[in-house]
């Protein structure tokens, strides 16, 4: 089971090694696109790296509301714990 704390430590690697985010730029209330510099396909492919690390289908649509990295740490930790 992956505890909030895992699912925040792994997205905060991964936008650090795959999107070159500064360390110390992704705080939970970072926002993706205006604060991370994110855009769509950036998205997609947390999105995928997400899927990979959990063996779980996790849909586009869930993601529509996501703003920030606490938004994706919910979304995800919801996704694996249910």
């Amino acid at each position: 089971m992956h505890s909030r704390e895992d699912v925040y430590q792994q997205l905060h690697d991964y936008l650090v090694d795959m999107f070159e985010v500064p360390a110390e730029d992704v705080q939970p209330d970072a926002r993706l696109m205006e604060d991370l510099d994110l855009d769509s396909i950036d998205a997609v492919d947390l999105i995928v790296k997400f899927q990979e690390i959990t063996g779980k289908k996790i849909p586009a649509m869930e993601f529509r509301s996501v703003r920030t990295v606490d938004d994706v740490v919910e979304k995800i930790h919801d996704l694996v714990s249910s």
